[in-house]
C-alpha cells in the first residue's frame, strides 16, 4: 500500500461517548487501515478509534518522490548517511520562523544550534545556560513543524550530567522526533565551541557518557544518529582529539565532530584518519577556525556540514538595522512584499486554513 497522509477530516455528528470507559486506550491499536483510491488522487474512508465516534476522513496519496523515503526523522537521515555519498548541508535554525524559512527553501536537513536556541528564548550567552528542558522543547517544537520535512539534528552539549542524566536526555530527544545530535566533552559548565578556555573531561568520563547515549538509543529500538564531538583541541591538542573519536566509534557513535580545526590541511587530515567513518564539519563564520566552503568540505570527504550562526548572526544584523531605522525615521523600512500574509505563509497559513475547512469549518470562507 501507498503511504497515505490525512487531507481533511469531517467529524460525525455523533456525540462523544459520555462512559469514561469507553475513551480509547492509549496502548491500543486508534486508525484502522486506509486503502488510497487507485483511481484517484483522494480516497474516502471511515476510521473508528476503538469505541469513539467514528471519523470521515479524505486522505491523499503523498507523491511518489516519497515513497522511498523512511517517515521518521531519523531513518531520513540515516538514510542520507549510510546510501548517499552526498555532503548533507544543514543551516543552523533557531526558532519557529529560521526553520520555516529554511524548509521553504528545501534544505535537505537542519540543524538546531545550541547558541541560537540560548540568545532567542533566554537573551543570555551560550555558557551552559540552556539545559535540557529548553533544549528539548526547542529541538521538539522545530522537529515537529512537519511530518514529512526535513530531518532535525539538534546540539546536545553535554548531556546535562552523568551517565543517568546523558540517558534521559537522549530519549527525551529521541521522543521529540530529533534525528541526531551531538554529545561533547566539555565540562558540564561548558561554553561555546569558539570561545576561548575550554576545559574537557577526562577521556574515560567522556567515553561514560558515550557508552550511555548508546545503550539508550538501542534499548529504545532508535535510529537516532549519534555524534559524539570533542572540544579537546584546544587544550590537549590533536593527537587527543583522534583517539577520542576513534574510541568514541569503537563504542558506537555514528558520526565524529572535532570541534575548531586550526586549518584546512587538519580538517582534511582528521577526515583522512578516521574514514570510511563519517564526519561532521562546524562551520562558524568569524569564528576560531579558518573559513571551509561546502565544496572544500566537500571534496576533504566530510558527510555533513552545519552552519551554527547562519541564521542567528544575520537576524542580529537585521533587526538591529530596522530598529535604528525607527529611532532615526520613524519607519522600520518593510520590503515591499513582505505583508503579514506572507510571513504567516512560510508558518504554514495555507495549511491551517485546509484544517479549518476539512473539518467543516467556516473560518477563512471569506478569505484572510
Amino acid at each position: 500500500m501507498a503511504p497515505i497522509a490525512i487531507q481533511s477530516l469531517n467529524l460525525d455528528t455523533k456525540p462523544y461517548p459520555s462512559d469514561r470507559s469507553e475513551t480509547p486506550s492509549p496502548d491500543g491499536p486508534l486508525l484502522a487501515d486506509i486503502q488510497p483510491s487507485k483511481t484517484s488522487s483522494y480516497s474516502t474512508t471511515w476510521l473508528k478509534l476503538n469505541s469513539t465516534a467514528p471519523i470521515h476522513v479524505e486522505v491523499k496519496e503523498i507523491p511518489a518522490a516519497f515513497h522511498d523515503q523512511p517517515y521518521s526523522g531519523a531513518k531520513k537521515l540515516r538514510h542520507l548517511i549510510e546510501n548517499t555519498d552526498e555532503l548533507i548541508v544543514c543551516p543552523g535554525v533557531y526558532d519557529g520562523l529560521s526553520a520555516r524559512t529554511a524548509m521553504e527553501l528545501d534544505f535537505k536537513c537542519l540543524y538546531m544550534t545550541g547558541a541560537g536556541t540560548t540568545a532567542s528564548r533566554l537573551g543570555q550567552p551560550d555558557l551552559a545556560i540552556a539545559q535540557l528542558a529548553e533544549m528539548r522543547d526547542n529541538a521538539d517544537m522545530i522537529a515537529n513543524l512537519d511530518p514529512f520535512g526535513p530531518p532535525l539534528i539538534a546540539d546536545m552539549d553535554t548531556g546535562y550530567g552523568g551517565p543517568i542524566m546523558v540517558a534521559r536526555t537522549v530519549e527525551h530527544y529521541i521522543r521529540s522526533g530529533v534525528a541526531g545530535a551531538h554529545l561533547e566533552d566539555q565540562i558540564l559548565l561548558k561554553r561555546c565551541g569558539h570561545l576561548s578556555g575550554k576545559k574537557v573531561v577526562p577521556r574515560e568520563e567522556y567515553m561514560s557518557r558515550i557508552r550511555a547515549a548508546v545503550a539508550t538509543k538501542r534499548r529504545l529500538k532508535s535510529d537516532f544518529v549519534l555524534i559524539a564531538r570533542t572540544d579537546a583541541l584546544q587544550s590537549l591538542g590533536y593527537d587527543e582529539c583522534i583517539a577520542r573519536l576513534k574510541e568514541a566509534r569503537d563504542a558506537g557513535a555514528d558520526v565524529g565532530l572535532l570541534e575548531g580545526f586550526k586549518s584546512h590541511e587538519q580538517a582534511a587530515a582528521a577526515v583522512e584518519e578516521l574514514k570510511p567513518w563519517p564526519l561532521l564539519l562546524n562551520s562558524v563564520e568569524n569564528g576560531h577556525s579558518p573559513l571551509i566552503t561546502v565544496e572544500q568540505a566537500r571534496k576533504m570527504g566530510f558527510r555533513i556540514m552545519i552552519f551554527s550562526f547562519a541564521t542567528l548572526a544575520p537576524a542580529y544584523t537585521a533587526i538591529r538595522d530596522t530598529l535604528i531605522k525607527l529611532k532615526t525615521e520613524g519607519v522600520t523600512g518593510t520590503p515591499d512584499g513582505i505583508t503579514p500574509v506572507k510571513l504567516f505563509e512560510v508558518c504554514g497559513l495555507k495549511d491551517a486554513i485546509a484544517v479549518d475547512s476539512g473539518a467543516g469549518g467556516s473560518n477563512f470562507s471569506d478569505g484572510v
